[in-house]
């Protein structure tokens, strides 16, 4: 197949020993559809359709750490070893199709114990479990709930704390057991970790709260632990939220303090998202348009000199070109664009390349879809003639 030279989208990046084919990532999304956390049947045709779609990486979806860690009923897990022989099967679909392999560890902290989405996501209560669903206490860096009618959560001993590194280290483990390639700690988008790092949410009077540098000292403790833990062949990527969008907020020199630190840790890449913070990501202060966070990533990169993945309202391959271009960033993560089109990344090559066929499609297609292209040029042709 024929590509074009200036075609960044489709040069593989080594990341921490790890080969990514192409630079397009897709984002981990929960789905809300797992029973105990273990993977199911909707898991992997969900995810293994963007491997077949060409993206260089997959995320499996936020993988809660503990089971008190997750933040409904549905969320994927990976807190014991019966969750192992599902993600396994998750992961080698990826990695026949081409893709590597990766996951998110999570812990919800004060966001947990809620419904699902479309049952209204609320906190659960008495009065709002559903059948063999029912609620949990929740944890977090201090004691402020989320919102003001919710019930606070207990705020996490010095002893609960150095339980939990355990639990991330094990979780991380597991996921090496698994085959995923890269382990993305997660320290966004208002979950337990970001509630370490805001001044919004971390009301701590110890060494864990207060300034800047105390406030992220649990977080980088945690991925220390994870890099120290893991083999120097296996990525270890941090998803962050730069902004909280909220004034008093966790803002943008705060992240690239953050970043230095991670930096520091041997962490080797920057997940660069924003908010989350007093609700959900999607709705903050933020101003959205396309490409509303690529700014974040290009900055850290700038200041931290360390790579960074761009997410955000990307929806055009031209612009996913245009970012690795200007150096904005290193990888190009897709979320909601790929659910509306799970073979973007196949796309975004032949629109980017007019000459590529379908040799990078499926060997099971291929043939098929080159005989239809053959057809509707016949027929194109034809009209035009006419």
């Amino acid at each position: 197949m024929k590509k074009s030279a200036a075609t960044q989208l489709f040069i593989p990046l080594s990341l921490g020993g790890v080969e990514i084919p192409n630079r397009i990532v897709i984002s981990p999304m929960c789905q809300y559809s797992a029973s105990e956390g273990i993977v199911n049947d909707w898991h992997l045709v969900q995810l293994g359709r963007y491997a077949l779609g060409g993206a260089g990486m997959v995320f499996a979806e936020a993988s809660a750490v503990t089971r008190d860690g997750r933040i409904t009923h549905g969320d994927l897990g990976i807190w014991s070893d019966r969750h192992i022989p599902g993600l396994r099967r998750l992961a080698s679909f990826l990695s026949q199709q081409g893709s590597v392999p990766a996951i998110q560890l999570a812990h919800a902290g004060r966001k947990g114990s809620a419904a699902r989405p479309w049952e209204g996501g609320a906190p659960l209560s008495a009065s709002n479990n559903y059948p063999g669903e029912p609620s949990w206490p929740t944890v977090s860096a201090g004691d402020k709930p989320l919102a003001h009618q919710d019930s606070p959560p207990s705020r996490l001993t010095i002893a609960e704390m150095k339980a939990l590194k355990n639990d991330y280290v094990k979780a991380a483990k597991r996921a090496l057991l698994a085959g995923f390639k890269v382990i993305e700690l997660h320290c966004g988008h208002g979950y337990l970790l970001h509630q370490f790092l805001s001044p919004l949410s971390n009301n701590r009077q110890d060494t864990y709260g207060g300034s800047l540098a105390n406030r992220c000292s649990y977080p980088l403790e945690i991925a220390a632990a994870l890099r120290e833990s893991l083999p120097n062949h296996t990525a270890l990527l941090v998803r962050i939220s730069a902004v909280d969008g909220h004034e008093d907020g966790w803002n943008l020199q705060d992240s690239i303090y953050f970043g230095c630190r991670l930096k520091e840790a041997g962490v080797n890449m920057i997940d660069c998202s924003s908010g989350g913070i007093a609700g959900s990501a999607t709705t903050n202060g933020i101003s959205r348009g396309y490409g509303f966070q690529v700014p974040f990533a290009e900055a850290i990169r700038q200041a931290v000199e360390i790579p960074t993945m761009a997410v955000g309202l990307i929806v055009d391959a031209v612009q996913a070109e245009e970012i690795l271009k200007r150096g904005q960033a290193d990888l190009i993560a897709i979320a909601r664009e790929a659910l509306v089109n799970p073979h973007w990344a196949l796309h975004a090559e032949q629109q980017l390349n007019p000459q590529a066929g379908f040799e990078r499609w499926p060997q099971q297609v291929r043939g098929w879809l080159d005989n239809r292209a053959r057809t509707l040029y016949k027929l194109s042709k034809a009209s035009i003639e006419s």
